[in-house]
């Protein structure tokens, strides 16, 4: 089973029942993240339309100013959702550095109730890898997913001693130096996503549908120098050893596990 464990399926709009087919089809087990409460709730009413999709809810770091000064009332998503995301940091798209004091706040009201509820988290770190290992150390985070990294390499040693898995997505097709990040993260600790359906329309400026997935794991496993099914396996026991006897995801790891052997 292939898993896409970084998109945003509520982005799709009026092709989101072409996206959902897809998913079916190529039976894609997909995270959905949220970048606010509105965000949320369409990921809820998405995910009962198709039992391969991961709803979670978290505020992202571009629109942190908006939920700055009102976080309490977060409180009762962050307690429903199974994992939380996408939240984090972003230093380095320009029209955003602004923020850095709202979005430090929100992220570290998200990582105290990781901490509290025990709940994996979904990371943003676009230029601030530095400062989330230090948030994630202080934090005690037990795990992560960090989405889409893009960081110096020797940054990446210094996050492999958390315990955060890493994502590789789209800009592999077409980045030098992701795929250097794709050959240097261990593959106990692999993770593939597509961030669509606005990371191939990023990259390449084409929409990006579900079924890209595919091409992400074969150029995976063409810079690891070894076969897809190879690849597709190794992140099915990874995301499996991440909700392995997590209580939020009681219901979901049942049908997770169900389609692994199916």
């Amino acid at each position: 089973m292939l898993i896409d464990a970084h998109s945003h399926l509520d982005r799709y709009e009026d092709k989101l029942e072409s996206a959902l087919e897809e998913i079916r089809q190529s039976q894609v087990f997909t995270l959905s993240n949220s970048m606010d409460l509105p965000s949320y709730h369409q990921n809820l009413d998405i995910a009962k339309k198709c039992d391969l999709v991961l709803p979670s809810f978290g505020i992202h770091p571009w629109n942190a100013p908006e939920y700055a000064d009102q976080l309490e009332d977060l409180n009762e998503a962050v307690k429903q959702t199974p994992i939380i995301g996408e939240i984090g940091l972003d230093y380095l798209s320009a029209e955003y550095t602004f923020q850095v004091t709202a979005q430090r706040k929100v992220f570290e009201f998200f990582l105290k109730r990781a901490k509290e509820q025990n709940k994996l988290v979904n990371l943003h770190t676009r230029g601030a890898e530095k400062e989330v290992l230090v948030l994630l150390r202080e934090y005690e985070i037990q795990r992560a997913i960090i989405h889409w990294y893009s960081g110096s390499l020797g940054m990446l040693d210094k996050l492999l001693d958390t315990v955060a898995y890493f994502t590789i997505g789209v800009e592999i097709l077409n980045s030098e130096h992701i795929r250097k990040v794709a050959q240097k993260v261990p593959m106990e600790r692999l993770l593939t996503e597509t961030d669509n359906p606005g990371g191939l329309m990023w990259t390449n400026g084409i929409f990006g549908m579900p079924s890209v997935i595919k091409e992400v794991v074969q150029t995976v496993a063409e810079v690891r120098n070894t076969t897809d099914q190879l690849i597709i396996q190794t992140v099915e026991i990874n995301f499996a050893r991440l909700i392995q006897d997590d209580p939020w995801l009681s219901e979901i790891r049942g049908k997770f596990f169900r389609k692994m052997k199916g």
